[in-house]
């Protein structure tokens, strides 16, 4: 029997990588050296390529390695991945996106907490003023509001965008969907004590009504629009003043200059941001503003997430080769 061989190049989570190795694969989580990458699937000849965010699996890469069978992209979007041009090559893409929506959504939320209770920006001048102005802090931070009884408005309706209404429902707030593709969900949501699950449709409606009735929108699309971004200066122009804004899908969905101009303005009261355009050098603009919470593109890196993406691509790679 031949081993078939895995190059996870951005690691892969141990379970994983043990139930690959129980099924007869030989898996390396030596991550190839910056440009080197074709050069190291060809030496050890790899049948799968393994990534996350990290690594670009371009058409130049595809061509150059002939023993790649499949690529794997271990999260939920495939923009790094030059999917046409493989699948067109007869190599499988695969991915996991039911492993990752409770991480992501709950970090929603971590911004959404930071932002209506200006954690964000009171964490920082604690630490260097809270012994010194600890009234004049507690006055500029004492206006926070609550989420409860507020409008969530969530752009793509997929299985994050659905974790994330799930969680705004179970905290009392109204929900409001926009997806192309979607036109009603149910949600439902799980009482611990009973075990009951309890269902909650939402229909999907416009995005201008999702912008006019929204009090904080969340996004989760897999990128910009025919090269344009989901939320410009005109879509801002449609919120309500005090609008906060959270991006966890796509850097460039938002387009930055008009969410800095929106927040200098005052009309968006905040922004939290996990994804960003120019991914790894962020603008210092965003990652400076007292208006912004941010994170480095973390949304499903939780232990529990990543141990359910490795069995989810386990699987699936045992599967595809198990039909061969």
């Amino acid at each position: 029997m031949i081993v078939k061989k895995i190059l996870a190049n951005d690691g892969i989570d141990n379970l994983g990588k043990i139930l690959l190795e129980e099924a007869g694969f030989f898996v390396e989580t030596q991550k190839a050296p910056e440009g080197h990458l074709a050069e190291t699937i060809n030496a050890g000849n790899f049948d799968v390529l393994l990534v996350r965010s990290a690594t670009k699996v371009t058409s130049s890469i595809i061509d150059a390695c002939p023993s790649l069978k499949l690529i794997g992209r271990a999260g939920v979007g495939l923009d790094n991945i030059d999917v046409k041009y493989a699948e067109s090559k007869g190599i499988k893409v695969v991915n996991t996106p039911a492993s990752s929506s409770q991480s992501v959504a709950e970090l929603v939320f971590a911004h959404l907490f930071s932002g209506v209770r200006f954690l964000q920006e009171s964490n920082y001048l604690m630490r260097s003023q809270g012994d010194t102005h600890f009234g004049e802090l507690k006055k500029k931070f004492g206006a926070g509001t609550e989420l409860k009884g507020k409008t969530i408005g969530i752009i793509g309706f997929g299985r994050i965008g659905q974790a994330v209404a799930r969680m705004a429902i179970g905290l009392g707030m109204d929900v409001v969907a926009s997806d192309p593709f979607i036109t009603e969900a149910i949600i439902p949501l799980h009482i611990l004590p009973t075990g009951q699950d309890i269902p909650v449709p939402i229909r999907t409606c416009s995005l201008d009504e999702v912008f006019q009735k929204s009090d904080f929108i969340s996004l989760h699309v897999p990128g910009k629009v025919n090269g344009n971004a989901v939320i410009g200066q005109q879509e801002i122009s449609k919120m309500k003043k005090g609008v906060g804004l959270v991006n966890a899908s796509r850097g460039g969905v938002i387009d930055e200059d008009a969410l800095i101009s929106g927040l200098d303005s005052g009309h968006v009261a905040f922004a939290g941001l996990d994804v960003f355009e120019n991914e790894p050098t962020p603008r210092t603009e965003l990652l400076r503003h007292v208006g912004i919470s941010v994170s480095p593109h973390i949304g499903a890196a939780t232990q529990e997430a990543q141990e359910r993406i490795g069995r989810e691509m386990a699987e699936n790679i045992i599967q595809f080769f198990a039909n061969k």
